[in-house]
């Protein structure tokens, strides 16, 4: 593994330490590490957050002490700020690489209109350009097809979806998903429209294919993200080895044409969500 994402809002800037703790006495050059900044980290300070200047170059530093490192090979705006002209956030993330705080810069979700107008910003006042976009994409939940997708492939602009396993909802069927510990407890499985428009259809699918191939329903949903050409790093969270594993193995699984039409024949359209 040599690729880590994380960003400061993450336990409050607690993924950042252990991160940084984790790499330190090994060779950074061997890794590329990705945070992210956005939202405010202490809400008695309001410039503890969004996209401006100050709240940039603050949090940076504060990201590259967390992981003990000088620089960080990619930084993400974590969501469009419409508090603040891209602009002045461009600028603010193109003297962060000319300082040689940053390496490359990315964005997360948002609509495409407001991503092509920073695209088109950077170029016309040479500031750097958004090299990635890590946005919302699994098989449950496919609007980004719509609009995201194609702007990126068209740019040239690298895709590195989250929750590619739609917070746990496709590695399960979707009547055991309730009884989980995360089924019971978190929220934002429920605010993801996951289930909607043929999201359980979708659901059944996913475990049929994989009792057929003998393979977990997780690895095939990361299986057919692999087969995307428009996506280039799937953001795997995992909470052991075990799983660790079964995502690297689902780099071996082979979906046919028919195999991926059958998965996605389901899907219809649902509400945007993630862009919060």
């Amino acid at each position: 593994m040599n690729f880590f994402d994380t960003a400061n809002m993450y336990s409050n800037g607690e993924s950042e330490r252990v991160l940084g703790e984790a790499l330190d006495g090994y060779d950074r050059d061997e890794f590329v590490v990705a945070t992210k900044g956005y939202f405010q980290m202490d809400e008695s300070n309001p410039n503890s957050g969004g996209l401006s200047r100050k709240a940039i170059e603050q949090e940076l530093q504060n990201s590259l002490a967390r992981l003990g490192t000088d620089t960080i090979d990619l930084y993400q705006i974590h969501r469009w700020d419409y508090d603040t002209p891209i602009e002045e956030t461009l600028a603010a993330l193109d003297d962060a690489v000319r300082r040689g705080d940053v390496r490359h810069v990315g964005a997360s979700s948002m609509w495409a209109h407001q991503f092509a107008e920073a695209l088109h910003t950077s170029e016309r006042e040479g500031y750097e350009r958004f090299a990635t976009m890590q946005n919302h994409y699994n098989l449950a939940y496919r609007e980004e097809e719509r609009e995201m997708l194609p702007l990126c492939e068209e740019e040239g602009v690298g895709v590195m979806p989250w929750s590619p396993l739609a917070r746990g909802y496709l590695t399960r069927p979707h009547e055991e998903v309730d009884a989980t510990l995360r089924g019971e407890t978190e929220e934002h499985l429920y605010a993801h429209p996951y289930r909607e428009g043929g999201g359980r259809e979708v659901n059944e699918r996913v475990e049929e294919l994989a009792t057929e191939k003998g393979v977990k329903m997780a690895q095939i949903a990361l299986s057919w993200l692999f087969h995307k050409d428009s996506v280039d790093a799937p953001i795997v969270g995992t909470t052991s080895v075990e799983h660790l594993e079964d995502a690297v193995e689902a780099l071996d699984i082979d979906l046919s044409d028919s195999d991926m039409e059958w998965l996605e024949e389901p899907y219809e359209p649902v509400r945007v969500s993630g862009h919060e």
